[in-house]
């Protein structure tokens, strides 16, 4: 598995947990990372997609909830929510990273953290979000 991968997945953990623990401020990076603890590229990627997300979480959360035209952002499973607030953070805010790349990263860290029913979930929303913003160049 790639560096960027393991850096999604440590930020949707990270992002997750946020969610599940508001109260808790921000959890450390490093209460996830576990193997990757002397990974630094990996931390360093993940640090920068969740640090991302705190600071544009309002336009994040308004472009969600936009587009997922039959669920309330309340009603979402919260493992699916941290992976449409990353994946959102990296289509509107990302330039370096290609839609298709996002999407795709999203659908397998679905596969992995979420229901079955995740990933259809994630692609589809994701999709609608993607097609409505401009190409990147």
């Amino acid at each position: 598995m790639g560096t960027r991968r393991r850096g999604r997945e440590l930020a949707v953990q990270t992002l997750y947990a946020q969610e599940l623990n508001p109260a808790d401020g921000h959890p450390s990076l490093l209460h996830f990372s576990g193997e990757v603890s002397d990974d630094f590229d990996v931390i360093d990627f993940a640090e920068e997609l969740v640090a991302g997300v705190a600071a544009n979480l309002s336009r994040i959360d308004r472009t969600i909830e936009e587009t997922s035209k039959n669920w309330a952002r309340s009603r979402m499973p919260k493992v699916d929510l941290s992976i449409l607030r990353l994946a959102t953070y990296e289509l509107i805010f990302r330039i370096d990273i290609p839609k298709n790349v996002t999407i795709n990263e999203a659908i397998e860290i679905a596969k992995k953290f979420g229901t079955e029913e995740s990933p259809a979930f994630v692609n589809g929303i994701l999709d609608e979000i993607a097609t409505a913003l401009p190409d990147k160049s």
